[in-house]
């Protein structure tokens, strides 16, 4: 939606008349004293007095990909964070433990375009509860930070169809720099399972509670993303990696997005197939990566 201006408007008023005098026509207190009237926001502007625009942000990669062959040719995500107490930084006010603080959410879904009426076979949806704690800068330029959080899981089906787990996950993040705009990125994660997992009581077998991201590129060039899931006792798992570029850089300009490469290998690309080993390759466009 558009955001209003916030231009400044000021309201000049003429003084009062002396008694004895009458007060000037119209016309002549416009050419003496112009009188100017306070500009309200669009109806469909909601920017101005909300702190909500100011406190959202992606989270995880925004994109719709499509690989034919299978069915669920296409997987399309969205994901944002809320910064629930807002940041005190902004407001020249000295750091707060609560500006780690996030509401997350993400979803994805899974299109069978093929298929009669074209359904989405599985939607899985997550949200979650999230802190980082503030990043510290080692002297080689190495930036640590930690994050945990509460997240929930599930796909909303009824019947031998549905599929939840809650869980609690801690991932240590270390920034690398490696010269010339380049970096590289590494996060494991650790996760515990919390409460019951009767619905499928087998998942952790082929999800494991241990993973790793990898990251590495350029800020505006080529970017190469990697998040695995596996079960050291089981030997399951799962290595989901996304290759990406900006589409202005390839095309000499054009829409800003990102051209968006994803291959999938494992088990569990969705929480329907979570036994399931499937292997995929979409190509498509990405929002954020």
């Amino acid at each position: 939606m558009p955001r209003w201006s916030g231009q400044q408007i000021a309201l000049h008023l003429a003084p009062p008349p002396p008694p004895s005098s009458q007060a000037s026509p119209p016309a002549q207190l416009a050419q003496n004293e112009p009188v100017t009237h306070p500009v309200a926001a669009p109806p469909s502007d909601r920017s101005a007095g909300n702190a909500f625009v100011n406190n959202l942000a992606p989270y995880e990669p925004i994109y719709a990909v499509y690989g034919p062959g299978t069915n669920t040719e296409a997987r399309i995500q969205l994901s944002f964070e809320y910064r629930l107490f807002g940041s005190r930084h902004a407001a020249d006010l000295p750091g707060s433990w609560r500006d780690g603080l996030h509401l997350a959410y993400t979803q994805r879904m899974f299109w069978d375009l093929r298929a009669r009426s074209m359904p989405f076979r599985n939607i899985d949806y997550q949200p979650e509860i999230i802190y980082v704690t503030p990043s510290k800068v080692l002297e080689n330029g190495i930036s640590l930070a930690l994050q945990g959080g509460l997240r929930h899981e599930s796909n909303g089906r009824d019947g031998d169809d549905s599929r939840s787990i809650n869980s609690i996950y801690i991932a240590p993040m270390a920034a690398i720099p490696l010269g010339q705009d380049r970096r590289l990125m590494i996060a494991p994660r650790l996760t515990f399972p919390v409460g019951s997992t009767s619905g499928n009581p087998d998942i952790l077998h082929y999800r494991g509670n241990t993973g790793l991201f990898v990251q590495y590129g350029e800020e505006n060039g080529w970017r190469l993303s990697a998040t695995t899931r596996l079960n050291l006792s089981s030997g399951k798992g799962a290595v989901n990696a996304d290759l990406s570029y900006p589409l202005p850089r390839l095309l000499g300009g054009g829409p800003d997005l990102y051209l968006f490469v994803q291959g999938f290998a494992g088990y569990g690309e969705n929480l329907l197939d979570y036994n399931r080993s499937t292997t995929r390759l979409r190509i498509g466009f990405a929002l954020v990566r």
